[in-house]
C-alpha cells in the first residue's frame, strides 16, 4: 500500500482510501484527479481484493477511458479493468448483455448523425418533406427534445407496438412533426438501431421493468466512480443513483468552476446539492493544482470568485513561480492578431516549439485576424474542431460570388451556380461544360446562351445570370462590402443557411463582412474588389506546411480536459466573450467558468488580448467584462488602456448586467395596470411584450404609447 499510495498528497490520499459510501470530491483544475480516480481502482483491486468486473468507472471521452484503462492495467498489471467506459458506452453493455427485455438483437445498430441523416432522407422522400418543412438539423434536435422532455415515456411505445403499428402511426400522421418523428421511430426499429437518447432511456426501462435485471447489475457494480461530474445530465444522475442503490458505494469527482455543458443538459446543482441527496456523504477538497504558476492560478481565482453558484475554494499552486498573466488592448482585430503573432514568434525564437503554443477562443470565427498574422509571419498553426477561416465553405462560396462578378471564371461557376439550389445539377453542368467547349466562351456564357433551350426551363438559371450581371455593372460604383451584402442576399445564399440553422456559418459571413470593413478603412480609394480578391488569394495560398511542429488553434470547450505551456485567450469583447447570446444571469456565470477553463489551460505563461475599434454596423467593442472582473496588479499589461476606453466598457457592463438582473425577474406589472414613470408621470400599461422585454404604455399626457423595457424602474398606482 505505501508503493501505491507514495507520490500523493493528503487529500489525494483520502480520497483514494476512502471507499466506502457516498463520496464527493471537489477537484480543482489540475489537481491531479484523473491520478486520483485510477489510484482508488488500483487500491480497490490490489489492497482490498476487489474485482475489476465489480467496479466501474465512468468517463465523458473514449478518449479519456482509453486513457483511464491503461493507466489502470499499468497499475494492477491485469488486463481486466472491469467497466472503465462512458456513460453510453456502459449502456451499450448493458443492451447487449440483455436486450432480450426489449426484443433487440445483441449485435443492434448504435446510430450517429450520418444515420440519422440516412433515416431523415428516407422519411422525408417518402412523405414528401423537404428542408422547407424541417432542416436535418432543426429535425435531429426535434427528435432529441421530443425523447427527452416533451414525450419523455415515448420508449415505451417504441419497444411495445409492433413495426407493424409503428409503421401504421408513420403513415397516420399528417403533421410534419409528427411524420419526421414516427417515421425516424419506425426506420429505428427497421434497422434494430438505438441512438444516444435511446441507450441511457432504455437502460432504465429494463430496470423499471426487470427487477431481476436491474438486481443483477446493481449487485454486480459493488464500487461506482464516476469522473467529470459536473458535467452530468439528469437521466445520468438517475442512472448512477439506481445502479449503487443496493451497495450505496458512489463516489463522484468534479469542480463545479468548470461546468459549462448546461446546454447539453449539466447543472452545477448536481455536484454542489449531492450532500443533500445523499446523507451522510463525506466530502474532499482538492485544491493543489500541479499545472499552473501561482501568477496564473492567482488570476483564475480573482476571476471565478465573482460567481456565486460555486464552492468557495482557491486553487493553491504547487509549480514554481512565474511571470504575471501579459494583457493586451488593441485597437482593433488585425492589431490583436498581429500583437498574437509576435509574441508566438518571440517564444518560439526563445526556443519554446510552436506545439507548446495554443490559441483559445470562444467561436471559431474568432480566428479571421489571427490566421491572417500567423500566414503572414509564416507562423505554422493547425485549427483544432474547425477549418482555416478562408478554407471554411460558407467563406469560399461568398468569395467565389464576389469572383464571378469581378472574372465570371469557370472555377467559381462551377462552385456557386448551384449554391443554392437552381436546379442546376450534374446532367445541365455537363451540358455546359461541352457547349463552353464547343464554342470556346466561359460557363457563365454558356449558360447565358442556353437560357432558352428546354433544359433550363426549370431552373433558376435566368435569375442567376442575372445576378451576376446586375453586379458585374454595380462593381463600379458600390464598394466591395456593399456588393458583398447585396449578393449574399439576392442569392439566397443567407436565406438557405438560416434556414439550415446554421448558425456558426452565419457568423462566419458576419467576420468575412467585417475583415472586408477593415481593409476598406486601411485601404481607403485603393480598396478595389480586384485588389481584394489578389489579397485574399494570397492569404488563402499561402504556405503553411503540414508540420507537427505548429500552433494549436481551439475553442475553449474544445480545450477542456486538455493543458497547454504557453496559451492566448482572445477575443475578451463583450459580445464576443461572454457571448451575445447570454440572456440570463445563470448563463453569465457559465461564461465566466468557460473563461476560468481557459485560463487554467495555461501551465508556465498566459496571454489575454481583446480587440477595440468598431464592428461593420458602426457598434463599438468593449472590453470584456472577465478582463476587468480580474484584480487588475494581478497582471502585466503590453500598453496600459485608455481610462475613457475602461469607464465606457464598465458603464456598457453594467447596463446589460442590469438587462439581465430585468430579464431573470421578468415582468412586475400586467396588461391594464396603472403606473408612474419617473418622467412621463402616470400611464396604463396596454401590453407586455415579452419578446422584447417591455411594456406598452398608454400615458396620460403623451399622445402615443412608449415602449419601456423591464430594467426600468416604474411604480405601481391605484386605480
Amino acid at each position: 500500500m505505501s508503493d501505491l499510495l507514495e507520490g500523493l498528497n493528503e487529500e489525494q490520499k483520502r480520497a483514494v482510501t476512502t471507499t466506502e459510501g457516498y463520496v464527493r470530491v471537489v477537484a480543482g483544475a489540475g489537481s491531479g484527479k484523473t491520478r486520483c480516480l485510477s489510484y482508488r481502482f488500483a487500491y480497490l483491486v490490489n489492497e482490498l481484493g476487489i474485482l475489476p468486473r465489480n467496479i466501474l468507472c465512468v468517463t465523458f471521452t473514449n478518449k479519456s477511458a482509453a486513457e483511464m484503462r491503461q493507466r489502470i492495467h499499468n497499475l494492477i498489471g491485469d488486463n481486466d479493468t472491469g467497466y472503465v467506459n462512458t456513460f453510453h458506452g456502459f449502456c451499450v453493455s448493458v443492451l447487449q448483455e440483455d436486450s432480450h427485455a426489449i426484443s433487440y438483437p445483441k449485435s443492434f445498430l448504435v446510430l450517429d448523425n450520418s444515420d440519422v441523416d440516412a433515416m431523415l432522407g428516407i422519411v422525408y422522400a417518402e412523405r414528401g418533406l423537404t428542408l422547407r418543412d424541417m432542416t436535418y438539423s432543426q429535425a435531429r434536435d426535434m427528435i432529441e427534445i421530443r425523447k427527452l422532455l416533451r414525450d419523455p415515456t415515448y420508449y415505451r411505445v417504441f419497444v411495445e407496438l409492433s413495426l407493424e403499428e409503428l409503421r401504421a402511426r408513420y403513415e397516420q400522421a399528417s403533421d410534419p412533426e409528427d411524420i419526421i418523428f414516427w417515421g425516424y421511430l419506425y426506420q429505428e426499429r427497421k434497422c434494430f438501431g438505438l441512438d444516444y437518447n435511446d441507450l441511457i432511456k432504455l437502460t432504465l426501462f429494463i430496470f423499471e421493468r426487470e427487477p431481476e435485471i436491474k438486481k443483477k447489475w446493481q449487485q454486480r457494480l459493488e464500487y461506482i466512480m464516476i469522473d467529470e461530474f459536473q458535467d452530468i445530465d439528469a437521466l445520468q444522475y438517475e442512472l448512477m443513483d439506481v445502479l449503487s442503490g443496493l451497495h450505496h458505494n458512489l463516489f463522484v469527482v468534479g469542480d463545479p468552476d468548470q461546468t459549462i455543458y448546461s446546454w447539453r443538459g449539466a447543472d452545477v446543482k448536481f455536484l454542489l446539492d449531492f450532500p443533500a441527496r445523499h446523507p451522510g456523504t463525506t466530502t474532499i477538497l482538492l485544491n493543489k493544482n500541479y499545472r499552473s504558476t501561482p501568477q496564473i492560478l492567482s488570476v483564475a481565482n480573482s476571476l471565478i470568485a465573482k460567481n456565486t453558484m460555486r464552492i468557495d475554494k482557491e486553487l493553491q499552486s504547487a509549480c514554481d513561480e512565474g511571470l504575471r498573466p501579459l494583457v493586451k488592448y488593441a485597437k482593433d482585430a488585425n492589431q490583436e492578431g498581429v500583437w498574437i503573432a509576435n509574441q508566438c514568434c518571440e517564444l518560439n525564437a526563445a526556443g519554446v516549439p510552436w506545439r507548446d503554443i495554443c490559441v483559445l477562443y470562444r467561436a471559431h470565427y474568432i480566428t479571421r485576424p489571427i490566421e491572417a498574422a500567423f500566414i503572414q509571419k509564416n507562423v505554422p498553426y493547425r485549427i483544432y474542431s474547425g477549418a482555416q477561416f478562408f478554407e471554411r465553405v460558407e467563406v469560399r462560396n461568398a468569395l467565389a460570388y464576389l469572383r464571378m462578378v469581378a472574372y465570371q471564371d469557370d472555377l467559381s461557376f462551377m462552385r456557386i451556380a448551384n449554391v443554392p439550389k437552381r436546379n442546376i445539377g450534374e446532367q445541365r453542368m455537363h451540358f455546359l461544360r461541352e457547349f463552353a467547349q464547343g464554342q470556346d466562351c466561359s460557363l457563365l456564357e454558356a449558360l447565358r446562351l442556353s437560357l432558352e433551350d428546354p433544359l433550363f426551363k426549370s431552373t433558376d438559371a435566368r435569375a442567376f445570370v442575372g445576378l451576376i450581371d446586375k453586379y458585374a455593372m454595380a462593381a463600379v460604383t458600390l464598394s466591395i462590402s456593399e456588393l458583398l451584402a447585396g449578393l449574399l442576399d439576392e442569392s439566397g445564399y443567407e436565406k438557405a443557411l438560416r434556414t439550415e440553422g446554421s448558425q456558426e456559418r452565419l457568423d462566419n459571413l458576419a467576420e468575412l463582412r467585417q475583415s472586408i470593413y477593415e481593409y476598406e478603412t486601411s485601404c481607403g480609394e485603393e480598396a478595389t474588389l480586384d485588389r481584394y480578391l489578389s489579397h485574399i488569394a494570397l492569404l488563402s495560398n499561402a504556405d503553411t506546411a503540414d508540420s507537427g511542429d505548429r500552433v494549436r488553434f481551439m475553442t475553449v470547450h474544445a480545450a477542456k480536459g486538455l493543458e497547454f505551456p504557453y496559451v492566448f485567450l482572445c477575443g475578451l469583447n463583450e459580445g464576443a466573450f461572454p457571448t451575445k447570446r447570454t440572456s440570463t444571469l445563470s448563463a453569465m456565470e457559465e461564461e465566466r467558468r468557460l473563461a476560468f477553463v481557459g485560463i487554467t489551460r495555461a501551465q508556465k505563461r498566459l496571454f489575454l488580448s481583446e480587440a477595440s475599434g468598431r464592428s461593420f454596423d458602426g457598434s463599438p467593442r468593449y472590453p470584456s467584462r472577465f478582463l476587468l472582473d480580474i484584480d487588475q496588479s494581478l497582471l502585466d499589461f503590453d500598453e496600459m488602456p485608455t481610462a475613457g476606453l475602461i469607464e465606457e466598457a464598465r458603464a456598457f457592463i453594467v447596463g446589460r448586467q442590469s438587462a439581465l438582473e430585468a430579464l431573470e425577474r421578468g415582468p412586475a406589472f400586467q396588461k391594464g395596470q396603472r403606473v408612474s414613470h419617473r418622467v412621463f408621470g402616470l400611464g396604463t400599461i396596454l401590453a407586455v411584450d415579452e419578446g422584447q422585454h417591455a411594456y406598452v404604455v398608454k400615458f396620460d399626457e403623451m399622445a402615443t404609447t412608449r415602449h419601456i423595457a423591464f430594467r426600468v424602474a416604474m411604480e405601481p398606482v391605484e386605480k
